[in-house]
């Protein structure tokens, strides 16, 4: 017999940051680097939380360049070969590139084969479906294998699996199932939780045990950004925002004198296509592929994200980024936005 648990869960467009006194006269004033420690090894992180999904069309080697230039971080995609790996490894900084493996002894191996030509710091071990028995051994192995890396692992929405996974060896657990912009698992599947809520879930379990949570997907705009952060995200993993650069991956499409970039799910039809020789007759594809329009560098982006963080902090006399879920009252409301004009919008 089916269950319903009548609780209501929140998306980031259910909510709005309630703005406080604040004794802050700038948004200069307002600190965004966070410092990080991990339960299962000896390492501080100290950066901006910003991440690079492990997609193809986002997280490639230049992408990785350029974030780390703002002490952000990059899950590199896991379709370079060895070879790839060689000729960069110099380029990259080992605290803000994290490897990208799946589940399979293929992943495995190749993570081996990179911590000999360079260190690792950073591992996401990544797959879909983080429910299952055999993630969570692949969780064990990760750990045992490279005891002293930080280990990002996911995807999951619910607290029992966030406790599960960082007592397997998880320190960093990605939150997020079908909230992406390239995921059609929602529609698919049938599966999911509202990525606000699956936040302040997962956040309040990792943090009881010492972990951290990594919100992956759903956001949209650089208020997206802030409310994950405000939610309790201790990282905030970006796909689509950060598509369709010039450091992004994906064939460039020029049409009718305009440029656009690929950009599609991991589990799309174009994915398997290109990565897996097409796609099994047991699965669906659970991503789309969409044309984005060519946005140019990714620098401005990221201006744009660290500007609405430090503006939503000043609104709410957070003068560090660690203060701001403790500084943060959400409103629930039926509308965010006066969208009267949107179909003249002419951008900023």
């Amino acid at each position: 017999m089916a269950h319903i648990d009548p609780t209501p869960k929140l998306d980031f467009d259910d909510v709005l940051i309630r703005p406080k006194r604040s004794t802050l006269s700038s948004r200069a004033e307002v600190d965004i680097t966070r410092s990080y420690q991990f339960p299962h090894n000896n390492h501080i992180w100290t950066g901006i939380p910003i991440v690079a999904s492990n997609m193809d069309t986002v997280a490639t080697f230049e992408m990785a360049t350029v974030l780390q230039e703002h002490q952000m971080l990059t899950c590199i995609h896991k379709h370079y070969n060895m070879d790839d790996w060689k000729t960069q490894a110099s380029k990259l900084l080992p605290d803000h590139v994290a490897v990208t493996i799946g589940s399979s002894k293929q992943d495995f191996e190749l993570l081996k084969n990179i911590s000999q030509v360079r260190p690792i710091t950073f591992i996401c071990l990544d797959i879909a479906n983080g429910y299952s028995e055999h993630f969570l051994d692949a969780v064990k192995r990760v750990r045992q294998a490279f005891g002293n890396s930080i280990l990002i692992a996911g995807n999951v929405v619910t607290r029992e699996m966030t406790e599960a996974l960082i007592i397997a060896g998880a320190d960093i657990v990605k939150v997020g199932i079908g909230s992406g912009s390239a995921c059609i698992t929602r529609r698919v599947a049938g599966v999911g939780m509202p990525q606000l809520s699956a936040i302040i879930e997962c956040s309040d379990a990792a943090h009881g045990l010492g972990g951290h949570v990594m919100s992956d997907g759903g956001c949209r705009n650089p208020g997206d950004v802030a409310k994950a952060l405000a939610a309790g995200a201790d990282f905030v993993m970006l796909g689509g925002m950060l598509a369709g650069h010039d450091e992004s991956g994906g064939e460039i499409i020029e049409r009718n004198g305009k440029k656009y970039r690929e950009y599609y799910g991991m589990s799309s039809h174009t994915a398997m296509q290109r990565h897996s020789g097409g796609k099994s007759d047991y699965r669906a594809s659970e991503g789309k592929r969409v044309e984005l329009p060519y946005r140019g560098a990714v620098k401005d982006t990221l201006q744009e994200i660290m500007g609405g963080v430090r503006s939503a902090c000043t609104y709410v006399g957070a003068r560090r980024l660690k203060d701001l879920p403790k500084c943060t009252t959400f409103f629930m409301v039926n509308r965010q936005t006066n969208d009267v004009y949107s179909r003249f919008d002419a951008g900023n």
